[in-house]
């Protein structure tokens, strides 16, 4: 995944900028960065926080950059913003994203006359670079950026920084959102709507899907305008999203209690308390109790001091022990307790499974897994949720196909095990519960989830539970 923050300013920006952009580091872990455009030019800073939070980088360069235009960055993989010479003149440009055909794209630009694109470790091409070369195979930025929403299969919101200002362009279905604050000496786009708050910024209005604005110090002008349909990612509400930001006028925090209550009138487990995995567990857990009268307790902490984001680093050994690491057991809340847990989803599998053992090892006599949202059946395709490289990694597609057996046409039957009311479905929720042996599982339905929400599914991006784009 990955987050941003621009800001076009009457008066320096790189304090909004500086902030604005930190609040987004719940949403990436290796990059980051920021571009600014004042009377001395361009200026931009890019470092590597795999190890080190984002403020603690930027420190030296929030007290030397200057400009009244600036644009930041939090990346899961690519380094960004990047600065980029055209024939449009001079620009930054920081996106998010997933680019499904890179490839064709790549080759019709060479044949087009451009002679390379630098390869990052592991051969990638930096898809913010890629989306800048697309840009410039058009006469002007707007169509240029215009044509990327046409020709990308995945998605792409960007932020292109100028010496005039500052166009920022949400993808063409709207499957990650751009928000605009304002207050009085100038404007500000994010990813989150939290950002601005404390920053002196009021909420101004979301753009549409696809929608095209040029944002200055004075103005913010449409030049591009909002497609009718919109797919926005719904797993924004479930895990991506930080709990006081708010989609679509949807409260992500409130979503996620009203998550958690409709697990609960589906339920009939009887346990003692309920818990949520730290931190995006919580919220789901905390309806869930408020809905069925079951205490909700805390049976662990997560230690944030110096574990503050909930997903680092990539290799996934390493996650896997520093998500044992970094929670600590409050063993009176566990010892002969029956406990009812909810996270947000299980993917993999495996953090759940060590965290189950871990809470028996800690005396727990029963474990209940509750998962905020139905089983994950395919892989994401638009916004990068998870940069596995096969859907195989997921445990439910495990599971399918040992219970299809290994040649089996599986694609044909998925929607059954996507279903429910099937007897497939049921067998594939004992398997993943007896493999990571849970006391109980029962997944979330997609249809309460829905409710949840309070759009219409139509508007809502579902397919990594029902493959449906």
């Amino acid at each position: 995944m990955g987050g941003f923050f621009g800001v076009a300013s009457k008066n320096d920006c790189v304090f909004d900028l500086f902030f604005g952009t930190d609040y987004h580091s719940h949403l990436g872990t290796r990059r980051a960065g920021m571009a600014v455009y004042g009377k001395e030019g361009f200026d931009r800073a890019i470092h590597n926080i795999e190890n080190a939070p984002f403020r603690t980088k930027f420190e030296k360069d929030v007290n030397t950059m200057k400009g009244n235009l600036g644009i930041g960055c939090i990346s899961d993989y690519e380094p960004q913003p990047l600065i980029v010479r055209s024939h449009h003149g001079t620009f930054a440009i920081t996106t998010v994203g997933k680019i499904n055909n890179v490839d064709e794209i790549v080759g019709d630009i060479f044949a087009n006359g451009n002679t390379h694109f630098l390869e990052m470790s592991g051969g990638d091409i930096n898809a913010t670079e890629l989306v800048a070369a697309i840009i410039n195979q058009k006469d002007n930025i707007i169509d240029g950026i215009k044509y990327a929403q046409e020709i990308i299969d995945g998605s792409m919101t960007m932020l292109v920084l100028t010496q005039k200002g500052i166009f920022a362009a949400r993808d063409r279905l709207g499957r990650t959102p751009v928000i605009l604050g304002k207050k009085d000496d100038g404007y500000c786009a994010t990813f989150e709507s939290f950002a601005y708050l404390n920053l002196g910024y009021e909420d101004y209005r979301e753009l549409g899907p696809g929608e095209i604005v040029v944002m200055t110090p004075e103005e913010v002008r449409t030049v591009g305008v909002a497609g009718k349909d919109m797919k926005i990612c719904t797993f924004l509400w479930i895990y991506y999203g930080y709990p006081s930001s708010s989609y679509e006028g949807v409260s992500v925090e409130q979503m996620r209690y009203n998550c958690g209550a409709m697990l609960a009138k589906r339920d009939n487990v009887e346990v003692d308390t309920v818990a949520g995995v730290p931190d995006s567990g919580t919220a789901h857990a905390v309806g869930y109790a408020n809905e069925s009268g079951i205490p909700f307790t805390r049976p662990f902490i997560k230690y944030t001091p110096t574990w503050p984001r909930s997903f680092m680093p990539t290799i996934q050994s390493k996650r896997n022990l520093i998500a044992k690491m970094k929670l600590i057991p409050v063993h009176d809340l566990i010892k002969d307790k029956k406990l009812l847990l909810i996270d947000d989803s299980i993917v993999r599998g495996t953090q759940l499974r060590e965290t189950t053992e871990f809470l028996y090892n800690s005396g727990a006599k029963e474990v209940h897994i509750r998962p905020a949202c139905p089983p994950l059946v395919y892989g994401c395709k638009f916004v990068n949720f998870s940069r596995s490289s096969s859907e195989m990694d997921l445990i439910t597609r495990r599971v399918i196909k040992d219970l299809e057996g290994e040649d089996a046409n599986v694609e044909s039957v998925l929607n059954e095990y996507t279903n429910p009311e099937s007897d497939r479905y049921e067998k594939m929720i004992e398997e993943i519960r007896k493999q990571l042996n849970f006391t109980s599982l029962r997944y979330h339905r997609l249809d309460d989830m829905i409710e949840s929400v309070g759009i219409d599914k139509c508007k809502l991006c579902t397919y990594c539970w029902d493959g449906r784009e």
